[in-house]
């Protein structure tokens, strides 16, 4: 390493200074108490930034050297590139000139895993690793994020402070942010709220779907709907921009954007992290996965072409009474995005369990409150529900999901019908009930399953009437044999 005549002022630093990278350090440099220092690979994006924000006074390098010069003890530097490789690259860089004590933050969208292997790696050399997820988009990274930094509680001690300078703030005045678990827990927390969103987002996708081919409104009329229901308890940052996508007209073709827009929706993986570790756990995440498996279907142009054709149902489908049946959407998705918050909080649960975080889970939703994408009024209601019974086996058993379901029940039931007659396909609505059947069935279907497991598979099984672990011996006279005693 080469010596650097550059003074340590900087309280904490920023690598990378692509979009989301800028404006985290321009909303660092805006609070008091804060000095930035901001390093890029590329030098002619930092001599952009600061030359376009001199207000902001960052002490800008370009080069390793000086940007960890600039850092005062125990530096903290937070990191915004790419996942993977170029996060390593990264990684190694300053972990080659920080000093035990030092802080590593990784604010990208990592792996959980990863960040528990990188995590490993540099605790032998004393410095800390801190995995943070950071939620709320370009603008949220400017003006507020939800914060969700991992690591160790001594690197906390040192970030928490900064970080409560940035964080958007709950309606109480809370910062939204806190300190989730130790090695992976930030990003693995961020990567249910990912999953959270896409079903979040499937559900008013099929909400409006369901109104505008039942009803025939126009999609500025449908964002009235939205905007209706974002003054109740629906209120929600996905609600209230809904209405802003439906209301936007195509300044070329004079239609509404909706129309013009190609309907194959992206994904950058989270949602699918979210199932596949759902699916390790042993986490029932339906909701989420139908999302995920919605945008896979969305995407698949050829065979969508190909089945355009195919029969469907054999009556028009015609909505009479249209308040009634928008109350009933409006009821059907509030019912669903109860199931989604649910499993969602199921998988942290189950991950905490798995990987040993101490995660306190009506925390989590506090500093979902404000800043990040799926901001909503309800998470009030978690965090209470959570507050009044920290063992919650589910979130639709506490008292206040168990009435809001009870009383949209049948509205729900109504739209996943009709939605089946009429051939509109409704994956996340559709899923949510069946999960909330499942959950509160006095007995599944599953025992034949088991048998079924047990007579291709000597699989075993278990009986209702006594303890012990059973097999059937199929294939020879059929008796029944004790494998494992109750002892």
């Amino acid at each position: 390493m080469s010596e650097s005549t550059t003074t340590a002022t900087a309280n904490i630093g920023v690598v990378g200074l692509a979009v989301m990278g800028s404006n985290l350090a321009r909303n660092l440099a805006g609070r008091e108490g804060n000095t930035v220092a901001v390093f890029n690979r590329h030098p002619d994006r930092t001599r952009t930034l600061t030359a376009e924000h001199p207000e902001a006074g960052f002490v800008a390098s370009e080069s390793y050297d000086d940007f960890v010069a600039s850092l005062a003890r125990p530096r903290t530097a937070i990191i915004l590139v790419k996942a993977g490789a170029p996060t390593d690259a990264v990684i190694s860089e300053l972990a080659s000139r920080f000093e035990p004590g030092d802080i590593i933050v990784d604010g990208g969208n990592a792996n959980f895993h990863d960040t528990i292997r990188r995590e490993a790696d540099l605790k032998a050399s004393g410095i800390h690793f801190v995995g943070m997820g950071v939620s709320g988009g370009e603008e949220g990274a400017l003006h507020g994020p939800s914060l969700m930094p991992g690591g160790t509680a001594q690197s906390y001690e040192t970030l928490g402070p900064i970080l409560r300078t940035i964080a958007a703030v709950a309606p109480d005045g809370e910062p939204c942010v806190t300190h989730v678990g130790t090695d992976g827990a930030g990003h693995f927390v961020k990567m249910v709220h990912n999953g959270i969103e896409y079903a979040d987002m499937q559900l008013i996708a099929e909400a409006y779907d369901l109104i505008r081919r039942g009803t025939g409104k126009s999609p500025a009329e449908i964002a009235d709907v939205f905007a209706e229901w974002n003054t109740g308890e629906l209120e929600s940052y996905l609600i209230e921009i809904t209405a802003e996508v439906l209301r936007q007209v195509d300044a070329e073709t004079g239609a509404p954007l909706v129309d013009v827009i190609l309907d194959e929706a992206g994904a950058k993986g989270t949602g699918a992290w979210t199932v596949q570790n759902a699916l390790d756990l042993g986490v029932p995440t339906s909701g989420i996965a139908e999302a995920v498996f919605a945008r896979s279907l969305s995407s698949r142009r050829a065979q969508r072409e190909a089945a355009a054709d195919l029969p469907g149902p054999e009556t028009e489908w015609k909505v009479d009474d249209v308040d009634g049946f928008i109350e009933d959407v409006r009821q059907a998705l509030y019912a669903s995005k109860i199931v989604a918050y649910s499993q969602g909080f199921d998988e942290i649960i189950a991950g905490a369990e798995q990987f040993g975080w101490d995660i306190h889970k009506g925390d989590i939703a506090k500093i979902w409150r404000a800043g990040c994408i799926i901001r909503a009024r309800f998470l009030n209601r978690i965090s209470d529900a959570y507050a009044e019974d920290p063992s919650l086996v589910a979130l639709a058993v506490a008292p206040y999901f168990r009435d809001a379901i009870t009383g949209g029940q049948a509205p729900w039931r109504r739209i996943v019908a009709t939605a089946a007659q009429a051939g509109i396909p409704t994956p996340a609505f559709s899923s949510s009930l069946a999960y909330y059947d499942g959950l509160r069935a006095d007995r599944l279907p599953a025992a034949l399953i088991q048998g079924q497991r047990d007579f291709f598979g000597a699989h075993t099984y278990r009986r209702v009437d006594k303890p012990g672990v059973f097999h059937t011996l199929w294939s020879g006279d059929r008796s029944e044999i004790t494998i494992e005693s109750s002892n």
